[in-house]
C-alpha cells in the first residue's frame, strides 16, 4: 500500500509583510536621489521662517505697535489671509508668527510632500522604472511605503529645524515649547497631504494628474480654512490647515489638534495601499479618456502640442493668480489702518513712492505676484527638459519636426503664458480693489502695473532656456531666479538690502506702477536681454546630443 502524499502547506510568514519587502532599500535609494532637492526645500522653508520672525521683532518693536497690528488684522479680509481670530487676543511675536505663517507655510509644506510622493511613485511608473524594480525581490507596496517614509522623514526634519532655529533666535515669547508645537504643526500638515498624494497617485495614470489632484485638495483646504476663519468656524475644522492653526503655537500650545492630522494621514495612507492593490502597474483607477480618432490641426503643430501638454499647468496657475490678486485687492481699502503705524514698512513704501500708501503697497505686492508668475514661466520652459529626459522628444524629433520648432513650441507657451498670468492677476487685483475702494479707475491701473513685469518674466524664461540648451543636467539652477527675486524684491525692501542687490534681479528694473511713472527704457532692455538669452538657448540645443534617462 503506497504512502499518502504529504499535504501542501502554505508558505510561512504573513502575506502582508511580503508586500513591503524591499521598503528599506528603496527608502535609502530615494534619500540618495533627493540628496540635493530635499535640503534645498528644507533650507528655503527654514530661512523664510527665520527671516520673517526676525522682521517681526524689528518692525513691531513695542507692545503698542503689536496691539495696533492686532486691531488691523481683525478685518475679515485680513483673517482670510492669515488665521483664526483667537491669535489676536495676545498678539506677541510668537502669536503673530503663528497667525500669519502657519496657514501659508502649510500650503508650501503640503506642496513639498505631494511632490515627494508623486515623484517616487507615479513618476516611477510613468517612466517604466517601477516595472523594472518590481521584477526584482520587491513587494507590491514597497515603493509607496518608501515614498511615504521619505515624506515623513522630510517633515520631521523640518519640524526639528524650525523648533531649534526659532527657539535659538532669542525673540521674546518665541520659546522652545511653542517652537516645538510650531514645527510639529508644519510636519502634521505635510504628512496629511503626503497621504492625500498616496491616494491621488492611484487614481490617475500620470504624474501631472496625481500632483494636480493633490494640489487641488491643498487649495480646497486653504479656502475652507479662510471661509471658516471669517464666518462659520465649522468650515475650518474640515480643513487640515485649520487643524494645525488651532494648535495655537506660542499661545495655547495645544497638541491634540495635531493628532487629527496624524489620524487623517494614517487613514489616507491605508486607503492608498488598498487602492494600489486594485490596479495594475502603470495604470490608474480612473480609466484614461479616449481621444479623438484624428488629431485636430492645432495638435499637429509644436505650439498646439505644447499647449495641450501644459493646459493643466496654465489653468491652475491662472486661477490661483486671479484669486491671489483678488485677496490682495480686498484688503487695499484698509491698508492705511493696517500699515500706517509701522514705521519700517512706511519707510520702505515711501522709497517706492506713490501718492498714497495704497499705491505703494500695490507696487510692492506686484513683486510677489510676479514671482509666482515667474515660477510658472520656469516650469513651462523646463517642460521641454521633462519631455527630453522621458524619451518623448526623441520620438517627435525623429519625424519632420526640427529642434527649433519643437523647443519653440514650449517656449511660446511659456512666454504667452506669462502675459496671461499677469493679466489675470492684475484683473483680480483691480476688480477687488475697485469694489473695496469704490475707485473703478484702479482696475486699469493695476492691470497695467501687473503687465509691466512681463519682460522680466521673459528674462527668467531665457535663463531657463540657456541652461536647458547648454547645461541640461543643471536646469534646476533656473529656480534660483524666482527665489532670488522674491528675497530681494519683497523682503529686501522691508529689511533694507543694499540697492545693488535689486539690480541683479530682472524684477529690480521694472517700473513700480502704480506708485511710479512709466519708463519704457528698462522694458525694452529686458525684452532684448530675454531675446538674446532665448537665442543662446536655441543655439546650445541645436549643437548638443539629446540627454535621455
Amino acid at each position: 500500500m503506497s504512502a499518502r502524499p504529504a499535504p501542501v502547506t502554505a508558505p510561512s510568514g504573513p502575506a502582508p509583510r511580503a508586500a513591503f519587502t524591499g521598503t528599506g532599500t528603496l527608502l535609502r535609494f530615494a534619500v540618495r536621489r533627493d540628496r540635493v532637492r530635499l535640503p534645498v526645500w528644507l533650507l528655503a522653508l527654514l530661512t523664510g521662517t527665520l527671516a520673517t520672525a526676525n522682521s517681526y521683532a524689528t518692525l513691531y518693536d513695542s507692545p503698542e505697535a503689536r496691539a495696533t497690528a492686532a486691531r488691523t488684522m481683525a478685518t475679515p479680509a485680513a483673517l482670510a489671509m492669515t488665521g483664526p481670530r483667537h491669535y489676536l487676543d495676545d498678539y506677541t511675536y510668537g502669536a503673530m508668527l503663528s497667525h500669519e505663517m502657519v496657514g501659508f507655510m502649510g500650503v508650501l509644506v503640503g506642496l513639498m510632500s505631494v511632490l515627494i510622493v508623486t515623484r517616487h511613485t507615479r513618476d516611477e511608473e510613468e517612466t517604466g522604472r517601477a516595472e523594472l524594480i518590481r521584477s526584482t525581490v520587491v513587494g507590491r507596496h514597497a515603493q509607496l511605503a518608501a515614498a511615504l517614509g521619505l515624506a515623513v522623514l522630510a517633515n520631521l526634519a523640518l519640524a526639528l529645524l524650525l523648533a531649534v532655529g526659532l527657539a535659538g533666535l532669542g525673540i521674546e515669547s518665541v520659546d522652545l515649547a511653542g517652537s516645538l508645537v510650531y514645527g510639529s504643526a508644519h510636519a502634521a500638515a505635510g504628512v496629511v497631504f503626503a497621504g492625500v498624494a498616496a491616494i491621488t497617485a492611484q487614481i490617475t495614470s500620470s504624474t501631472r494628474g496625481a500632483s494636480g489632484l493633490a494640489l487641488a485638495v491643498i487649495g480646497a483646504a486653504y479656502i475652507l480654512r479662510a471661509a471658516g476663519d471669517t464666518g462659520n468656524e465649522a468650515l475650518s475644522w474640515a480643513s487640515p490647515i485649520g487643524w494645525t492653526q488651532r494648535a495655537y503655537p506660542y499661545l495655547d500650545d495645544r497638541w491634540w489638534p495635531l493628532l487629527l492630522c496624524v489620524g487623517a494621514a494614517a487613514a489616507c495612507a491605508v486607503t492608498g495601499f488598498l487602492l494600489a492593490a486594485r490596479r495594475d502597474v502603470g495604470a490608474g483607477l480612473r480609466p484614461t479618456r479616449l481621444g479623438r480618432a484624428t488629431a485636430s490641426r492645432a495638435l499637429t503643430s509644436p505650439v498646439g502640442l505644447a499647449l495641450r501638454l501644459q493646459r493643466g499647468l496654465l489653468a491652475g496657475f491662472g486661477a490661483g493668480l486671479f484669486v491671489m490678486g483678488a485677496m490682495y485687492g480686498s484688503i487695499i481699502g484698509d491698508i492705511e489702518d493696517m500699515l500706517g503705524s509701522v514705521d519700517q514698512i512706511q519707510e520702505a513704501l515711501a522709497e517706492i513712492g506713490g501718492a498714497t500708501l495704497a499705491e505703494s503697497f500695490a507696487a510692492m505686492v506686484m513683486v510677489v505676484i510676479a514671482v509666482v508668475s515667474m515660477i510658472y514661466v520656469v516650469m513651462a520652459t523646463l517642460r521641454a527638459r521633462a519631455e527630453e529626459s522621458g524619451g518623448r522628444a526623441e520620438s517627435l524629433l525623429s519625424t519632420g519636426i526640427t529642434r527649433t520648432a519643437w523647443l519653440g513650441g514650449h517656449l511660446t507657451v511659456a512666454l504667452l503664458g506669462a502675459v496671461v498670468m499677469q493679466l489675470l492677476a492684475g484683473l483680480g487685483f483691480g476688480l477687488a480693489a475697485a469694489a473695496t475702494t469704490g475707485d473703478h479707475a484702479m482696475t486699469g491701473d493695476l492691470i497695467a502695473a501687473a503687465m509691466v513685469h512681463v519682460p522680466a518674466l521673459w528674462t527668467a524664461a531665457g535663463v531657463a532656456l540657456v541652461l536647458f540648451g547648454w547645461l541640461p543636467r543643471a536646469t534646476a539652477l533656473a529656480w534660483a531666479v524666482p527665489l532670488y527675486a522674491f528675497v530681494v524684491g519683497y523682503l529686501g525692501q522691508i529689511l533694507r538690502f543694499p540697492e545693488w542687490t535689486a539690480d541683479v534681479s530682472p524684477l529690480g528694473h521694472v517700473p513700480q506702477l502704480p506708485a511710479a511713472a512709466m519708463d519704457w527704457t528698462p522694458m525694452a532692455v529686458l525684452t532684448l536681454v530675454a531675446a538674446g538669452l532665448c537665442l543662446t538657448g536655441f543655439a546650445g540645443f541645436r549643437r548638443r546630443d539629446l540627454d535621455t534617462k
